[in-house]
């Protein structure tokens, strides 16, 4: 793997814990959106699939929320400066 790696200077490798919710950004997610379905009471899982889709859908394009699940991991986006 460090090889390829070192074959591509475009390619930047951060190694992570195995286990860390609190870096990813996909947690933020998906406890903003079970928090919007604290009092919902679906009637068949068709249902609950189908709000489910449609909140996603909507948080496609609400580019500040999605930045603000990225920035609670505290992980930068820009590419890391090589030593």
């Amino acid at each position: 793997m460090k090889a390829l790696v070192a074959e591509r200077d475009w390619l930047t490798v951060v190694l992570l814990p195995g286990y860390a919710p609190d870096l990813n950004p996909v947690e933020g997610l998906w406890a903003h959106i079970k928090r919007s379905l604290a009092n919902l009471a679906a009637r068949t899982l068709n249902e609950l699939e189908t709000l489910l889709r449609r909140r996603l859908k909507a948080l496609q394009y609400r580019h500040g929320i999605l930045g603000g699940f990225l920035a609670g991991t505290g992980l930068a986006v820009d590419r890391p400066d090589r030593p």
